[in-house]
């Protein structure tokens, strides 16, 4: 089973760290160290570290995660739209139903599995965010028309695997709240993807890469734990 929700996110955005470290104090020390299972990993950088973590903590309590680290994005983003003219159409609204469904849903999110790097399925991210980026691509298909399925299924094969793609961003928190979030897409595919369970999803790879067209890129593939060889 496959999943390939995609976003597009058009502006650049960077979290104010000073918030984000405020934030880290309503949580346990035990909490984020275990949340950190990419913190040695020396094939992502630190931003793409994070995607892990913020995902890992939003599996780790749900409700804690919205009420601390998105609101503090919120509150930044919101206020880094009101530059542009149409920021009620850009603006993260606490009143529509996307903003309201997620809070209901994290409400519900607790001591799920966390999720671990995978230097493989990172390879194979990387892989497709500089295929992106070398022919001006948005989507999940490559530009042989590989799909999802294809080049993850040449390494693991047999396996549920997943895609979430993000375009706009270069900060981890940034990816992954909006991600979350899933403004405008009806299936939310993507915050089910960091929020499920149905599958087992559990070793992911990742990689920000800069894009002609939408300047930031996150590639974000997800597979179940390979059975024991």
């Amino acid at each position: 089973m496959k999943f390939i929700p995609i976003a597009f996110f058009l502006l650049i955005f960077g979290i104010n760290t000073t918030k984000a470290q405020a934030s880290s104090k309503n949580w346990t020390t035990e909490e984020l160290e275990n949340a950190n299972t990419a913190k040695n990993t020396s094939y992502l950088n630190e931003e793409e570290k994070k995607i892990i973590f913020y995902m890992n903590l939003s599996r780790t309590d749900g409700e804690k995660f919205f009420n601390t680290y998105f609101q503090d994005f919120v509150e930044a983003y919101n206020i880094d739209m009101q530059q542009y003219s149409n920021y009620d159409e850009l603006k993260v609204n606490r009143k529509d139903k996307y903003y309201r469904g997620l809070e209901k849903d994290l409400k519900g999110i607790k001591g799920l599995t966390l999720f671990s790097p995978d230097e493989t399925l990172t390879w194979i991210s990387q892989q497709h965010a500089k295929d992106l980026k070398n022919h001006n691509l948005a989507g999940h298909n490559s530009s042989d028309g590989r799909s999802v399925s294809d080049r993850i299924s040449k390494y693991y094969p047999k396996l549920a695997m997943a895609e979430n793609i993000a375009f706009g961003f270069s900060k981890g928190l940034a990816n992954v709240c909006m991600l979350l979030l899933d403004k405008n897409v009806p299936d939310l595919g993507h915050r089910k993807t960091i929020l499920g369970t149905g599958y087992n999803l559990s070793l992911v790879g990742v990689n920000i890469s800069t894009h002609p067209g939408y300047k930031y890129c996150a590639v974000i593939d997800f597979i179940s734990t390979p059975a024991s060889r």
